[in-house]
């Protein structure tokens, strides 16, 4: 027996010694780390280097020691590591947080992280793990609180071990490819505060079960998942909940009434489902809801006026379904009201005059509904409107001159109305303005005479009838890459300031009374790639120094009254593949080869002294010379002519006044 003890004692002894001899420190288990995780494209770690000091690596950045130099918390985030996650990590016993955040690693979770007994934290979200989650390793992280493994590309079903994990507060598994339905006993995680299983492909019913999850505070089910059926009415029970998100999910019936009982909710967002039916007047007790999103569904009816009671609401969406009725006068006492998008429905009156009047409205979206009356003229009333968009209604009368000193607008979109009146004379100098469309209106009068909108870039005002000359001041919008005020009334010529668009792309002012030549200067806005002059009354000739456009792709100058040849240069333009020159005044014939030889005759029909190459009647070459070379020939011709008669006087003269010499001297002999 003695005997028997003996060797028991020294086979344990030897198991221990084996086992300390290849257990690794710290320090090595972290140079392990950083050999395995730094791949051959990454970078990172160059400070986790061995050294002498036994505590060193508690200074390796993203590294935490306790007071016995034993690693409890590694933390890399935004670092391009490139590797992967090797099995030796299983021997940092003390690690209580592990985040790997955002670090492009790769390869599977490794099995050995399941000795990580005194873990409680794990984030390794935003990262390209694969494979699937080992269920031994979940159900051995007894003490686990947070596990984070959002924006992979894990796979398989969703595990039902996490419900092992008492302490279990938040689970994130969203945006990987896990598949399958909701286990039902996940309402089993009764500490759980954050679900997340957005941004898979889970399908069957959502369990109504998981309204036993009284402590859940935030929970994301939407986004590529594809449930059966509509949203469980039990979800009115979850007390505690502040985040909701069921968006794009294939959610179907109607928003169930008890979602009004959930007094602490802030976040709403049910959109881009199959919802039907009326919003129920019972969401009014969402006192604490601050964002609702219910767009893209198939509701219906008029707007609850039990809407009223949400104080605290800044977001609104419930564009594309079809709402009908007026905008009902409640929203614009809203008193925190930020974003309003209603577009895309089918409303009908006016828009509360008071909208706008508290002071905080940034977007304004009502596009595609039946709108009438004139625009509001608190919009911009607390100096905070960035994004005005009106398009497609029937609003009349002019535009507030409030939206023409709204310092904070940066897109006006008016498109399709029926508004008039001039267009507000700082509308065109606003500091942050990007995008004007005004298009398809009835406005009058002139462009304003002062534009100083340094950061507009798109400028649309077709179709109105807008008078008087382009003003010289078009040149300081800078940043314009699209100018089109084709279809007005504008008459004058072109200010040579256009040059001062650089970034220029799109010029397109047909269909007015502009005069006068194509100015030299346009070739200076080298970014050009459509030019549109057609229906005007253009003269003189087309600038030889066009053909500097490389860019360009379209141009089109018909119906004006441009004359002389085609330049030649312009065969050289490799890019311009739409070109209309007709009816016009040209003369002579096409430039040769290149690109002329692909463009049709229609290009250039209604030019009645123009030879095209298939023309039998052309008159001769010598007879077809361009004018500006007729004209040279002309030149030369006067000048030798007028030289010839030069010399020829110059001899005579020569010829007298030694002929007169000589009777002189016969006489002085005799």
């Amino acid at each position: 027996m003695k005997m028997s003890f003996s060797y028991f004692l020294l086979h344990s002894i030897f198991i221990l010694f084996i086992s300390v001899s290849h257990s690794l420190s710290d320090l090595e288990v972290l140079l392990k780390l950083k050999s395995s995780m730094v791949g051959p494209s990454g970078s990172g770690l160059e400070d986790w280097n061995h050294s002498s000091p036994p505590s060193a690596h508690c200074s390796f950045s993203g590294v935490t020691c306790d007071d016995y130099s034993r690693v409890t918390s590694i933390s890399i985030s935004f670092v391009p590591l490139s590797g992967s996650i090797p099995p030796e990590i299983g021997h940092l016993k003390n690690l209580i947080s592990l985040t790997l955040s955002a670090t492009n690693l790769t390869g599977e979770l490794p099995l050995e992280m399941s000795n990580l007994t005194s873990i409680k934290f794990i984030n390794i979200s935003s990262n390209n793990f694969s494979g699937t989650i080992h269920r031994s390793m979940i159900s051995k992280l007894t003490e686990l609180e947070v596990f984070n493994v959002y924006n992979n590309n894990l796979s398989g079903k969703l595990l039902t071990e996490f419900v092992k994990l008492k302490g279990l507060k938040t689970l994130h598994l969203g945006g990987n490819y896990f598949s399958g339905e909701i286990p039902e006993i996940y309402s089993e995680l009764q500490s759980l505060e954050s679900l997340g299983l957005q941004g898979n492909g889970l399908t069957g019913k959502i369990p109504g079960s998981l309204c036993r999850l009284l402590n859940l505070k935030e929970l994301h089910l939407g986004y590529f998942n594809s449930f059966e059926g509509g949203i469980p009415p039990e979800f009115g029970l979850l007390s505690s909940l502040i985040m909701l998100d069921m968006a794009s999910c294939n959610l179907s019936g109607e928003i169930p009434k008890t979602l009004g009982n959930l007094k602490m909710l802030e976040q709403l967002f049910l959109q881009k489902n199959q919802l039907g039916g009326q919003i129920p007047s019972e969401l009014s007790g969402l006192i604490s809801l601050k964002s609702l999103d219910l767009s893209v569904n198939e509701l219906s009816g008029h707007l609850p006026k039990s809407l009223s009671e949400l104080k605290n609401l800044s977001l609104l969406n419930l564009f594309l379904n079809h709402f009908h009725g007026p905008v009902p006068s409640f929203i614009g006492h809203l008193p925190n009201l930020e974003v309003l998008q209603i577009w895309g429905n089918n409303f009908t009156s006016e828009l509360p005059e008071n909208l706008g009047l508290k002071g905080n409205l940034q977007l304004l979206d009502v596009t595609g509904n039946k709108l009438t009356g004139k625009i509001p003229c608190h919009l911009c009333r607390g100096g905070k409107l960035r994004m005005l968009i009106l398009m497609e209604n029937y609003f009349s009368g002019s535009i507030p001159e409030e939206i023409g000193e709204c310092e904070s607008l940066v897109r006006v979109r008016l498109r399709k109305n029926l508004l008039n009146g001039t267009i507000p004379s700082r509308l065109l100098s606003l500091p942050l303005l990007n995008f004007l469309e005004l298009n398809d209106n009835h406005f009058t009068g002139e462009l304003p005479p002062e534009m100083s909108a340094k950061k507009l870039d798109t400028f649309i005002l077709s179709n109105n009838s807008i008078a008087g000359k382009i003003p010289p001041a078009i040149g300081n919008l800078v940043s314009l890459t699209s100018l089109s005020l084709e279809m007005n009334r504008l008459f004058g010529e072109l200010p040579v300031e256009i040059s001062n668009l650089k970034k220029l792309l799109k010029l397109d002012i047909s269909g007015n009374n502009i005069s006068g030549r194509v100015p030299t200067s346009i070739v200076d806005c080298p970014e050009l790639t459509s030019i549109d002059l057609s229906r005007n009354s253009l003269d003189g000739e087309i600038p030889i120094g066009i053909s500097k456009l490389r860019k360009l792709t379209s141009l089109d100058l018909s119906r004006n009254h441009l004359s002389g040849p085609i330049p030649e240069e312009m065969g050289s333009m490799i890019s311009l593949t739409i070109l209309d020159l007709s009816y016009n005044n040209f003369s002579g014939r096409l430039p040769s080869g290149n690109q002329f030889q692909y463009f049709s005759n229609r290009s250039f029909a209604g030019n009645a002294n123009l030879c095209l190459p298939n023309n039998l009647s052309c008159p001769s070459t010598q007879e077809s010379i361009p004018r500006r070379h007729s004209r040279t020939t002309k030149i030369v011709l006067i000048t030798v002519i007028i030289l010839v008669t030069f010399v020829s006087l110059l001899v005579v003269t020569c010829v007298v006044v030694s002929r007169k010499r000589r009777a002189q001297n016969r006489s002085s002999r005799m």
